[in-house]
């Protein structure tokens, strides 16, 4: 499954910048894998953090192949020790049997969730150890599909704004003006800058200022 949109969020887009608009008609339609379940979403993003994808894809097929399914029962009955001899380290298994344990025993419904406006879900999935704003932002995007997600705290993103832009720096200010100025479609505007950031348009360099 990918990230869903279409000509309706493309059109707005490219209305209201002229640089995102040929940016979007270089790199073309954008698909980014999403994983539709909460529960696996959130464990996969803990994983994931400050490890490569080809790491963190590694580690999940392993807890799939030990556990058959992971669910917040098979964690929950499973050891922290069991957990880290997959690949992770000590206190990412303690984040994700805490989490577990939280949904088997009612403490965190996360059901709820899914009901929340965005902020409100930031600041629930974010009072779990472990899960950050920005990891928070990262589900609600690749998780539950939430249209209008521009993370501040993503250095590729910011990376991918001095490109387009030609800015050396993107302070807070200057991201609640990109940000206004793409809502309600700021996702798919992330897809694009992270395209960016990533190399898609060889020409767009980063204007920030080089390291001395």
């Amino acid at each position: 499954m990918y990230f869903g949109y279409g000509e309706k969020e493309i059109e707005y887009l490219k209305s209201k910048d002229k640089r995102l608009a040929e940016v979007i008609d270089r790199v073309g339609y954008i698909k980014r894998r999403v994983d539709p379940d909460l529960f696996s979403s959130v464990v996969r993003h803990i994983i994931g953090q400050q490890i490569s994808m080809k790491a963190q894809q590694t580690i999940w097929q392993r807890m799939n192949d030990k556990f058959g399914s992971v669910t917040p029962e098979s964690i929950s009955n499973a050891d922290i020790s069991e957990l880290q001899s997959l690949g992770m380290t000590f206190r990412k298994a303690e984040y994700i049997k805490d989490f577990s344990n939280k949904i088997t025993n009612g403490e965190f419904i996360l059901s709820d969730v899914e009901g929340m406006s965005d902020d409100e879900a930031i600041k629930a999935l974010s009072s779990l150890k472990g899960i950050g704003v920005w990891t928070a932002e990262m589900i609600l995007l690749f998780c539950l599909q939430r249209p209008n997600i521009l993370s501040y705290g993503d250095l590729a993103i910011q990376r991918g704004m001095r490109m387009v832009y030609h800015h050396r720096k993107i302070d807070k200010k200057l991201f609640e003006k990109y940000r206004r100025r793409l809502s309600p479609y700021c996702s798919v505007a992330s897809l694009y800058f992270w395209a960016v950031a990533g190399g898609a348009i060889p020409e767009m360099k980063d204007y920030a200022p080089r390291k001395k």
